[in-house]
């Protein structure tokens, strides 16, 4: 079977706002998926609350919709089930980083069979511009009317520091680097993280696209090796003039994932294993 990105479409409509980086994400995703031959009904997304997580109403794949911050223990459920199914998380920085921060801890140090894609424009788009972890020291939003009081939260050195098999950044103005690094991500075995630099147009003001471009730069084409993470967490301290993007950490150990520590054998997904319930009558009888 050849895959094409058009099969991926739905016909829906739209309500993203014009200038919204989720739009060039989700042709990308899109195109790596088909580049990857793999067919709608063996891939599923799990998102989140937020403008991001409405990616999956215009992907035909397998999806799930799922309470706040709540996508990656959905994500995990469904990866131990079903080994043979590529799971995708996508949510955005205060669904994941807020949220769902406590869930991105355990979901990398398990080693989770998961691709999560963090779309992180710096704001709460879909609730009209609040504050989100990542937002800017000084920032102004609905709720830090007199400026940001916080650093914003630096989510590629948090990730490294849980040694997750593979932790990357990119921008959704550049599609060559995102789409690359999708590819290695969806072909990594345990847990891959990309944190996707986007604009928003309509509520951050300030993080613009423009502003980006202007910044960001590939830590890969300038020779940084990836399974150096010593290097990685050096690189993840930038942020200002210069913005690394790329492949920070690629782990090579290939340890094992958290399907492969909990369960044992993969042979057989448990979504295609023979039912074979015990007959507890005699116990019951026993007890009752």
């Amino acid at each position: 079977m050849v895959v094409n990105a058009k099969d991926y479409d739905l016909d829906r409509e739209n309500t993203w706002c014009p200038g919204c980086g989720n739009f060039a994400i989700m042709d990308v995703l899109k195109k790596t998926l088909a580049e990857l031959d793999l067919p709608p009904h063996r891939v599923l997304a799990v998102s989140g609350i937020g403008q991001a997580g409405k990616m999956t109403d215009h992907i035909r794949v397998n999806t799930m919709h799922v309470l706040h911050g709540r996508l990656l223990p959905v994500a995990t459920g469904a990866s131990l089930a079903d080994s043979g199914l590529k799971v995708i998380a996508v949510g955005g920085d205060g669904d994941g980083y807020a949220e769902g921060g406590n869930h991105l801890i355990h979901a990398a140090r398990r080693n989770i069979d998961v691709t999560y894609m963090v779309h992180n424009n710096m704001i709460y788009g879909l609730t009209k511009g609040q504050a989100s972890p990542t937002s800017g020291q000084g920032a102004h939003t609905p709720t830090t009317p007199d400026g940001n009081p916080l650093d914003g939260l630096n989510p590629i050195q948090l990730v490294l520091g849980l040694k997750a098999a593979f932790v990357a950044r990119s921008f959704s103005g550049n599609k060559k680097q995102l789409g690359a690094i999708l590819k290695k991500a969806f072909q990594k075995k345990g847990f891959a993280f990309i944190d996707i630099l986007q604009p928003c147009p309509s509520f951050n003001k300030v993080n613009t696209n423009s502003w980006f471009k202007d910044r960001v730069y590939d830590i890969n084409t300038e020779g940084h090796d990836t399974a150096d993470i010593v290097q990685a967490f050096k690189l993840a301290q930038e942020w200002g003039e210069r913005i690394p993007t790329g492949i920070f950490f690629d782990d090579r150990e290939d340890r094992a994932g958290f399907r492969e520590s909990l369960l044992g054998s993969t042979d057989r997904p448990l979504a295609g294993a023979n039912l074979d319930p015990m007959d507890i009558t005699e116990i019951m009888e026993k007890h009752l």
